[in-house]
């Protein structure tokens, strides 16, 4: 049964930016105006987080914007602690929107006396009174079942197959799709099956943590344009690797599509000193300027489809039908309308 209240958005500190994005794109869907609410999300002197809620928000049903991106430790106190504060005030119920899912890479113990620290995430967005979890690209699918709650893990793909069909018009005969590694062929066969492009594989070999000690390249590549495909891009190193080792093999020119543009260290000095044409990121993560800056970086929206997936939560209808490129098309049409 449709709720009778409006929904409604806070942010914190992580991705004001988006937050106020998505707001602006669901006044444009309601034909009313949708706005952030009113909040102050702030530090005392010692780095305690203190979050004090300006509006009545009882019986209603809230929607938490915040990534727990870097600094993640930071950002993810602030969500936990925003929930908190709307628990005690009555909200009917609260939906963290987490566009980045930190901690996410920790999803396994790959050695002994080692931590799951998404499972501990998702211990403790419970116990702080989250109802449910809408997020983008989780690093690993089985996270969902980490909840106890409902999760709706939204997928980048549909609209990087937007972005691509409409970049590459006309050259999708010579575009190929590449994963980086075995892990990530899942992802890039669900993104080639989209544009109907071949499919390659970049194996990277490791000695020890941190350091490749030779890539790969299965598959043929000569000729074409290679679009590398993953769920993020941290420091970069193996990206710009991967894109070296494709040209060295004949490929003409290196694309790379990556959900969450974590950016660390040297990373934005190293794309742009790089082989590769272009990448691609979303805005889960508030980019620096750096980012904005790099002549070979490019930043797709994700307001339209967080915009329409709360929607879609608040009214109870379908958020998988987001998965389906031709339904983002109408939500893009501003940005892909010759596609």
């Amino acid at each position: 049964m449709p709720a009778m209240t409006e929904p409604k958005l806070i942010s914190g500190n992580a991705n004001r930016p988006l937050a106020q994005a998505i707001a602006r794109r669901m006044s444009m869907h309601r034909g009313m105006s949708v706005g952030l609410v009113d909040a102050r999300v702030e530090r005392f002197n010692d780095q305690e987080i203190f979050v004090e809620v300006y509006e009545n928000v009882r019986g209603e049903d809230m929607y938490i914007i915040q990534p727990t991106s870097n600094p993640a430790n930071d950002n993810l106190m602030e969500l936990l602690i925003m929930t908190d504060a709307l628990k005690r005030s009555s909200a009917d119920r609260i939906t963290a929107v987490i566009p980045y899912f930190g901690y996410a890479r920790q999803d396994r113990r790959a050695k002994a006396r080692t931590p799951i620290s998404a499972k501990l995430v998702a211990n403790l967005l419970t116990e702080a009174g989250v109802d449910r979890v809408l997020t983008l690209d989780l690093h690993a699918t089985q996270i969902q079942g980490f909840f106890d709650i409902p999760v709706d893990n939204l997928y980048a793909a549909p609209v990087f197959a937007l972005d691509i069909l409409h970049h590459f018009k006309g050259q999708l005969d010579d575009v190929m799709v590449i994963s980086p590694d075995v892990g990530g062929v899942a992802r890039a066969r669900e993104l080639a099956k989209r544009i109907g492009a071949p499919l390659a594989i970049v194996d990277k070999r490791r000695e020890k943590a941190g350091e490749v000690a030779g890539m790969t390249v299965i598959g043929e590549v000569t000729g074409k344009k290679c679009i590398i495909v993953d769920d993020l891009c941290d420091t970069a190193g193996t990206l710009c690797k991967a894109a070296e080792v494709l040209i060295e093999a004949g490929a003409t020119e290196v694309h790379s599509y990556i959900t969450h543009g974590v950016m660390s260290g040297p990373a934005v000095e190293r794309v742009t000193n790089s082989v590769m044409k272009s990448l691609v990121i979303t805005d889960s993560i508030e980019p620096t300027e750096a980012v904005k800056n790099a002549p070979n970086i490019r930043i797709v929206p994700t307001a339209p489809m967080f915009a329409q997936a709360i929607l879609n939560t608040w009214s109870g209808t379908s958020v998988s039908s987001l998965f389906e490129t031709d339904t983002l098309v109408p939500i893009y049409e501003g940005l892909y309308s010759t596609v």
